[in-house]
């Protein structure tokens, strides 16, 4: 891989891992399409990459929010920060659990699978269409939400089904208010980022050898730029309603997946 492929693959993941459209799913069609032949520990890692740099994008643009939570946990209370933390820890039990339970499985659908991905994609569109015509959406993120909230984003492992899509639409059709779903699915996200990565990098699952540094470190900074850009973007046009469009997009590029690997 070189740095221009690592630039525009960092690019696609920032800008796909807020806006609902599969992140992982445009990572291995953008792989397919520039013929990427690392073997999957060398892929795992760009991959894992990339996604810790989207991490520290959302703590970025949600850091006043962070603060806050943290200091409101230091101060051993039942108030709101605690309830929302333990809320997102709630919401992070069903992906553990699958991440755990069902790694290797998880792992095989990733690496050219572009019939599951455009399926996937199909999926998403239908799921971003009902949520954008949801009405009475002003309820805060309750702990059975949260619970309900958590199995979207374990379902949104597979690749094509868009995690921020998934959890964003489900919040919405269980009436949440748009804001309030958009700043818990971003959130709730982290602590799994960090702590795939942490075990990761304790299980030595990671690999990479010192020439591949500037092409990973190039991803690193596309990803973490082009995300703090499609984050604040993504919190805007959830609060104006503006799924479907998106919802159009998953469906043409799904279509399109599916006919590529029929015919491929």
């Amino acid at each position: 891989m070189n740095i221009i492929e690592a630039i525009i693959l960092g690019v696609i993941q920032g800008l796909t891992e807020f806006l609902p459209v599969s992140s992982s799913g445009h990572l291995e069609l953008t792989k397919a399409i520039l013929g990427d032949t690392s073997v999957p520990e060398e892929s795992l890692t760009f991959t894992v990459v990339l996604h810790f740099a989207t991490a520290l994008s959302t703590l970025v643009i949600f850091r006043s929010e962070v603060a806050e939570i943290l200091k409101g946990l230091f101060q051993f209370k039942w108030n709101d920060q605690l309830k929302f933390s333990l809320k997102i820890i709630i919401s992070m039990i069903p992906a553990v659990v699958v991440g755990l339970l069902f790694e290797e499985e998880l792992e095989s659908f990733f690496g050219g699978k572009i019939l599951l991905v455009g399926v996937m994609l199909l999926v998403t569109a239908l799921l971003l269409l009902l949520a954008d015509k949801a009405k009475n959406t002003n309820k805060e993120v309750s702990f059975l939400n949260s619970i309900i909230i958590g199995v979207s984003q374990a379902i949104a492992m597979l690749p094509g089904i868009s995690r921020s899509g998934a959890t964003i639409s489900t919040s919405v059709l269980l009436g949440i208010d748009r804001t309030r779903a958009a700043r818990f699915s971003f959130l709730m996200v982290v602590p799994l980022i960090f702590g795939k990565i942490g075990k990761d990098i304790l299980g030595g699952d990671l690999s990479f050898q010192s020439s591949e540094m500037i092409p990973i470190s190039a991803g690193f900074v596309s990803a973490f730029l082009s995300g703090l850009l499609a984050c604040k973007w993504m919190i805007a046009l959830v609060k104006k309603s503006k799924l479907s469009y998106f919802s159009i997009y998953c469906a043409v590029v799904g279509v399109i997946a599916i006919g590529y690997a029929l015919l491929h």
